[in-house]
């Protein structure tokens, strides 16, 4: 029997997810640009650093990502002797993509002397090549903890890069890298929005462009996108991120009207990371019941990767993030 015809519905396949999870003690994290069915089913939903700190601390046997490759191998580094799957081995990250681990060491060795701080949208083998990683959730604080004369290279994101130098005042060395879904924005659309919504406020993700973050009224990861939104006496957002986060946003905020944020092709009128979206239910299904595919991690890229990302967590607590 196929899987098709065992699986007619929904119900059905989280029914299969459920018992799955508890018969292979599986912890289903969830990022917020997944799917809803996902974010509903998963027992965390949250932004890179909420999944790296929760991937950290578990007590389960199994980790199960619903998010990009780069998000599992994390997991994996903090998790090394638990079996860390993803539903779909095809969820990559343009971001992590734009940054090629030789071309960064490169880059690295051509500017000696700097403390080497990057993005968590970075592939195991970059992360073994850096100080500290951050997320846009606490990347402001940790280059902030550092001594003001520190010389800096951040990668891979220039976005989120020039946006630190700008609210730091540092002049951190950036790498060319960006995300295709942050910087596909309209600013015309935006604009455009914001004349036909006169009372809403543009919140936007770091990762965004220079312009979209200059007319923002908030800029910051998903999560303070979403903690900003929910404390708001304010009733209409504009959001410029990937349009998954709407689904949590309008599950704390039934009454509030949330406009997804336009990119610049003419008949798109939402932004979404189509590597985020490869995860569905059936795979979600079939990657617990088949317990692949595996994320695996290279020991000695690994042991590297780790002190970076211990180092962030480090910081973080410090500031209660």
């Amino acid at each position: 029997m196929s899987v098709n015809n065992s699986l007619k519905s929904e119900k059905k396949i989280i029914e299969q997810i459920n018992l799955l999870r508890r018969e292979k003690d599986a912890l289903i994290l969830a990022h917020f640009y997944q799917d809803a069915a996902i974010q509903d089913i998963a027992d965390y939903v949250g932004d890179s650093l909420a999944l790296a700190q929760w991937a950290a601390k578990t007590q389960n046997k199994m980790i199960v990502m619903c998010g990009v490759h780069f998000m599992g191998e994390t997991a994996k580094i903090l998790s090394p002797y638990k079996k860390v799957l993803i539903p779909d081995k095809e969820a990559g990250c343009s971001l992590a993509d734009s940054c090629p681990a030789d071309d960064f060491e490169a880059f690295i060795n051509e500017n000696p002397g700097h403390t080497v701080i990057s993005y968590v949208n970075t592939t195991a083998a970059v992360k073994a090549l850096t100080d500290i990683v951050v997320t846009s959730s606490n990347a402001k604080q940790i280059i902030d903890s550092l001594p003001e004369d520190t010389n800096i290279i951040f990668g891979p994101d220039k976005n989120l890069g020039s946006y630190i130098n700008s609210v730091t005042g540092r002049k951190m060395l950036l790498w060319d890298g960006a995300c295709h879904v942050h910087e596909q924005f309209s600013l015309k659309k935006i604009l455009e929005l914001k004349e036909e919504y006169p009372n809403a406020q543009i919140l936007a993700h770091p990762e965004c462009r220079k312009y979209i973050l200059e007319v923002a009224d908030h800029v910051g990861s998903t999560s303070s996108i979403l903690k900003y939104a929910t404390d708001s006496t304010l009733n209409e957002f504009i959001i410029a991120t990937e349009w998954g986060i709407m689904h949590e946003l309008k599950k704390q905020n039934p009454n509030k009207t949330f406009i997804a944020a336009p990119p610049e092709e003419e008949e798109c009128v939402c932004n979404e990371c189509s590597y985020m979206k490869l995860n569905t239910l059936k795979k979600l299904y079939l990657c617990l019941k088949n317990e692949e595919p595996e994320i695996t991690v290279d020991e000695n890229v690994r042991v590297k990767a780790v002190k970076s990302i211990e180092r962030m967590l480090e910081i973080s607590a410090q500031y209660g993030l």
